[in-house]
């Protein structure tokens, strides 16, 4: 990934940021990870090492995502935060609107709560590390509550923007319960069956009407 564009920032802070944190708290324990994110004294960091470095986060992002999909997304929706069941079914014609309102809210909503997961692991692992209680800690555990308050609120206002416009842009579908399942990514790549928007009504066959036959003339008397 040599430069920053549109198609690509959104990936780089829902992933590769979140991931490179709690890679951080990783290196605490593993001199190997430790010399990937550490600059030399003697100089940049290798090609390697970067290497390493950003498929690791990138592995470590994509593991942040799914723990925080099932705590995070789990607290917000069972706070009343739910997901409208959109209409897939008007995707086709819209997607380019889809994809930016993913860019615009939803990529911002996946770094603040996988931020919020992993500077909570990270500032875990320091503690361990450090051989620190959380008296010990001192002012740094008023600096970490109030760095994940601010996590949290910013992942559930951007996540509500996400739903509520998205929802405006697709519209939603009148039975809630059908459509609405919970996605990790958010980008919607599974498809919902088109749902029928009104039921066939079934017609009854028709009955037919007997007929009586016509009566034969009479023969005429010859």
């Amino acid at each position: 990934m040599n430069t920053l564009s549109n198609e690509n920032f959104g990936l780089v802070i829902a992933y590769i940021l979140p991931g490179f944190v709690a890679l951080w708290g990783v290196s605490f324990f593993s001199p190997t990870v430790e010399s990937w994110i550490m600059v030399s004294q003697q100089g940049a960091p290798t090609v390697a090492g970067f290497m390493y470095v950003t498929l690791a986060s990138i592995g470590t992002g994509l593991t942040v995502s799914g723990i925080r999909w099932a705590i995070i997304d789990s607290i917000h929706h069972l706070t009343g935060l739910v997901r409208p069941a959109w209409k897939f079914v008007n995707l086709d014609e819209k997607l380019q609107g889809f994809i930016t309102l993913n860019e615009a809210h939803y990529r911002y909503y996946q770094f603040f709560s996988g931020m919020f997961v992993a500077v909570a692991f990270t500032y875990s692992a320091w503690l361990v590390w450090n051989g620190k209680g959380l008296r010990a800690a001192g002012w740094a555990n008023l600096h970490f509550v109030i760095l994940e308050i601010v996590l949290f609120v910013n992942s559930r206002d951007t996540l509500a923007k996400y739903y509520s416009r998205v929802a405006q842009l697709l519209g939603t579908l009148t039975n809630p319960k059908k459509g609405a399942c919970r996605m990790s990514n958010g980008i919607g790549k599974h498809h919902h069956k088109n749902e029928v928007a009104a039921k066939q009504v079934e017609k009854k066959p028709a009955t037919v009407s007997k007929v009586k036959p016509a009566k034969p003339e009479q023969e005429t008397a010859r």
